[in-house]
């Protein structure tokens, strides 16, 4: 049998245990398998639409749009509904198109409910990160001008980026991990705005979770492996139980 081309050795290596469990869990389940991520999309192309119009926008911003400027119980509330409010500037085109990809993807591999919960996880994080930025001030590390106080946050893409580190980290696919936190760095030295550092937060704060979870399977790992050694939890000297 003739061996593999290394860059397919290499893609197999990067993508083949996250596209199997994809395709085993879409053939599986269908379509059911994306409730989440076709709900998502829908909500963003609903809320995209109602901003647009006249009578839209003052309700959206009321309601999914939070700002460093809020008071922090009114961020919160709003929170969860910014996942689903775009960038009024950018073409929805992309969001929708990234949110049925990256969400799709985890949604299959995580589970519907980890897959929210990292999601808005790396969303509160670029959130607070702006109101810390806000607080410390532009001549401090990692500070940002009092008037980005007053800027939308993200919208769904820190989500998007939280999620695809968060997946890569899971399936061991590190080059595609390394590539999206490039691409989140060169963002910001090429255009330096509140979006852009939002996004280096919610990665941050996903990797800390990934380290944690890193650490507790080893944590169980180690001790799997000493229940083993000690046979199964016996004391050395005390004969097995009988049954």
């Amino acid at each position: 049998m003739s061996r593999l081309p290394a860059p397919r050795r290499a893609a197999r290596r990067e993508w083949g245990p996250l596209l199997t469990t994809v395709g085993n869990g879409l053939r599986a389940r269908g379509v059911r398998a994306l409730a989440l991520t076709w709900t998502a999309v829908a909500l963003t192309a609903v809320v995209q639409l109602v901003q647009n119009q006249a009578w839209g926008y003052g309700p959206v911003r009321s309601l999914g749009a939070v700002r460093a400027e809020d008071p922090g119980w009114l961020a919160l509330l709003r929170t969860p509904l910014s996942l689903f409010v775009p960038a009024l500037d950018l073409p929805v085109w992309g969001a929708l198109a990234q949110i049925l990809v990256v969400f799709g993807i985890a949604e299959v591999c995580l589970g519907r409910w980890r897959t929210l919960a990292v999601a808005y996880a790396a969303t509160l994080a670029g959130t607070l990160y702006a109101r810390v930025g806000v607080a410390l001030g532009p001549d401090a590390f990692l500070g940002l001008p009092a008037s980005d106080a007053q800027v939308v946050d993200t919208g769904p893409s820190a989500a998007v980026v939280g999620l695809a580190v968060y997946v890569c980290h899971a399936y061991r696919a590190w080059f595609t991990g390394s590539l999206v936190v490039v691409a989140m760095v060169v963002e910001v030295l090429v255009k330096d705005n509140l979006a852009g550092r939002e996004h280096l937060a919610s990665i941050a704060a996903v990797l800390v979770v990934c380290a944690v979870r890193e650490w507790l399977g080893r944590r169980r790992e180690g001790g799997a492996q000493g229940l083993r050694a000690g046979g199964g939890g016996t004391r050395s000297g005390e004969p097995p139980m009988r049954s």
